[in-house]
């Protein structure tokens, strides 16, 4: 049962922080959709809208539970991750080239997104089980199995840059968990050794992607396109944009993806540097609450969620924005709380409500 004096420590800054970069995220997808339903132009606006508040229900929910539960579920999470991974390969939509959505008639179920959290909550559970041998590089190793597993079933799909979040999210939570850094450089050592026989396995498109982010006017019609289109539309924004509703790279659909992956670019063509600056502060701001939160949790387990959302947040922040401006490879990964998508929403209020929790319950009630 929920208990309402829990709310003396509940983190209210951060929870204003998460509804403005929503806020904001709206006003930019109402501008970059303006176009692409002529019948109703606020109709992308409307159903984000919808997810938004279904991600504060899920907040909601999250938030009433003791995590402390969720220590305790961490492999039922699992299993069911696992499940429907599975079976997204046989029977879910494909869509872009990729088959990851499973039609639940309401609303496309992304169990990929979805495998985010969850990994961050069986990696908090399984570094606190290993807590004492953290420091050995045996004891380390199931870790990376757990990960690999739901990984391939992603890389499957096929969707790469979700992939290689599981792996930016282990390394972050074993740095925090205190894994010696020698021992994650080995690691990473080990993961670049085998870069040779991975690559042989992407698909022809993923590897002109990863190529293309270098030199975009290699393939200039193609995959290099959405980088191009991009850089023109960031560029020409300057310091303070053409103006909400007057970008022309948006408008004149020259940029494709323009309210899914490449959003910022949207943001930074009508808002320019400026809108751009206050994004990068929410975030930073953001990630400052969250951190602050871990750094106050009662056990490593509530500090592990909180640093495995902190990384999780962070490095689709920097992969997202990063693309756009070309110094990052196109991965498909959205922008945390701007992008239009619901299941990539809902998914990041969940995580935001973990770390919530963290912080209610960080002290014991006081009578």
């Amino acid at each position: 049962m929920f208990d309402r004096r829990l709310f003396k420590n509940f983190d209210y800054q951060l929870l204003l922080i998460m509804i403005v970069l929503c806020l904001y995220g709206l006003l930019v997808i109402s501008s970059s959709t303006q176009g692409l339903d002529a019948a109703d132009p606020y109709a992308y606006v409307r159903k984000q809208a919808l997810w938004m508040a279904m991600g504060m229900a899920a907040l909601l929910v999250v938030i009433s539970i003791d995590y402390v539960n969720y220590y305790r579920w961490a492999w039922y999470f699992y299993a069911g991750n696992l499940f429907f991974l599975t079976i997204v390969l046989f029977i879910g939509r494909e869509g872009v080239g990729a088959q990851r959505w499973i039609d639940l008639g309401v609303f496309d179920f992304q169990p990929s997104e979805l495998a985010k959290v969850i990994m961050v909550i069986v990696l908090a559970r399984l570094l606190v089980d290993y807590e004492d041998r953290i420091n050995n590089l045996v004891y380390t190793l199931p870790s990376f199995i757990y990960v690999i597993v739901p990984m391939l079933l992603i890389f499957l799909q096929p969707d790469l840059g979700t992939a290689m979040v599981f792996i930016v999210i282990l390394f972050g939570m074993l740095y925090m968990a205190g894994t010696p850094v020698k021992n994650l450089l080995a690691y990473a050592g080990a993961g670049l050794a085998a870069f040779p026989f991975f690559w042989s396995y992407l698909l022809p498109y993923q590897r002109m992607r990863l190529i293309v982010f270098l030199n975009p006017e290699l393939d200039p019609l193609r995959q290099g396109y959405q980088l191009m289109q991009s850089i023109i539309a960031i560029g020409s924004g300057g310091l303070q944009g053409k103006g909400l509703y007057e970008g022309t790279q948006a408008r004149l659909q020259f940029l494709p993806e323009q309210h899914t992956d490449f959003i910022f670019s949207v943001l930074g063509e009508e808002l320019g540097f400026i809108g751009g600056i206050v994004l990068l502060a929410l975030y930073f701001l953001l990630i400052y609450r969250v951190l602050k939160i871990a750094s106050f949790s009662k056990d490593a387990f509530g500090a592990l969620l909180c640093t495995g959302v902190a990384t999780l947040i962070s490095f689709q922040v920097l992969v997202n924005i990063g693309m756009t401006l070309s110094i990052m490879p196109v991965t498909g990964l959205p922008l945390p709380f701007m992008s239009y998508g619901g299941n990539s929403l809902l998914v990041n209020m969940i995580s935001i409500g973990l770390v919530l929790n963290v912080g209610m319950r960080r002290h014991k009630i006081q009578f």
